[in-house]
């Protein structure tokens, strides 16, 4: 019997038709029929497709409801009978898509994102063989278990570390703290390394919850942080270096802390926040002495949505650090 696996487009550049003057992005005119039609390879694989037309837009433009839209479809797709989804889209955002759906899936049956660098009227159009190989990832066992992964240029990525490295290159993504977990190799994907503890507690995010981050650079006076009002439920602060801030910046997030959550990250996006090896005013150990919560590995980005999905849930402080410190060990 062969696997099923189901399809979800939501657009972005594998789904790109150029305009009169071949540039791309005129209109995201294409459906999972059409990124299916392009792969005539799939044929051979013994895989049946459901094909669902979810979205049609620019990575820059899918918001978190989509996200969560995507994660319903997929579910209700896996509780007939799928082995795996694969989810198309903009790779704008796929770094943080891919989190959010990892953060979100509770099922054993893989989530397998992809999309392309290069769209599909351009010379070596990568999407057709992304597509290929995320379909194939989805329907192995090997997939099962990992929550949601990425697959770019043959390479199998953790959500919890891919990142975009490149504007424009075919291989922009890379998982920089960790290396990729697998590949596909002739059509077969192995994967070598377990896939990090999983941060899955809760199964929605509300996007009326909003969680603000300010990103620190030289000279900075903290004035961003003034300008925050009672919109945000929390903020993320992506500090310098190992989790620094300029010390005319201490007092401002020592108030605002005591007010909202404040998650405290690096900038650089690789490697931890530390605990306690500095100690001057803006160190990591004094912001952490004034209440801020330390974001371990995790970069930013993918802090402001775990964030996100620990406050829509209702979550205390507590529990918010302690969601935190879990993700800084595994």
């Amino acid at each position: 019997m062969s696997q099923r696996v189901s399809v979800v487009s939501l657009g972005g550049t594998i789904a790109t038709v150029p305009d009169a003057d071949g540039r791309a992005g005129a209109a995201i005119g294409l459906g999972p029929q059409d990124l299916v039609a392009a792969v005539p390879q799939l044929a051979g694989t013994g895989i049946s497709l459901d094909l669902v037309d979810l979205r049609r837009l620019p990575g820059a433009s899918v918001t978190v409801d989509d996200v969560r839209a995507a994660a319903e479809r997929a579910r209700a797709q896996v509780s007939r009978g799928a082995a795996g989804v694969v989810v198309t889209q903009g790779t704008d955002t796929i770094e943080e898509t891919a989190f959010l759906l990892d953060l979100l899936w509770t099922d054993e049956a893989p989530v397998v994102v992809t999309g392309a660098m290069r769209y599909p009227a351009l010379a070596g159009a990568d999407g057709p063989a992304n597509l290929l190989a995320a379909i194939q990832v989805a329907a192995s066992p090997q997939a099962r278990g990992r929550g949601c992964l990425v697959v770019m240029s043959d390479e199998i990525h953790a959500a919890r570390w891919v990142r975009k490295t490149h504007t424009v290159s075919a291989g922009a993504f890379a998982s920089p703290a960790s290396g990729p977990i697998g590949s596909v190799v002739e059509g077969e994907p192995r994967i070598w390394w377990p896939a990090p503890g999983r941060l899955t507690r809760h199964s929605t995010v509300d996007s009326t919850v909003k969680v603000a981050l300010v990103t620190v650079c030289l000279d900075d006076d903290g004035g961003l942080l003034g300008a925050l009002d009672d919109r945000y439920a929390g903020v993320v602060v992506a500090g310098l270096g190992a989790g620094h801030v300029p010390d005319r910046m201490v007092e401002p997030l020592h108030r605002l802390a005591a007010r909202v959550p404040v998650v405290l990250a690096s900038r650089i996006g690789v490697g931890p926040v530390l605990s306690a090896t500095y100690g001057f005013p803006g160190s990591e150990s004094d912001l952490r002495s004034r209440g801020l919560i330390g974001a371990g590995h995790l970069d930013p980005y993918k802090a402001r949505l775990l964030l996100q999905v620990l406050l829509s849930n209702g979550a205390d402080r507590a529990e918010i650090a302690a969601t935190f410190a879990a993700a800084g060990r595994s």
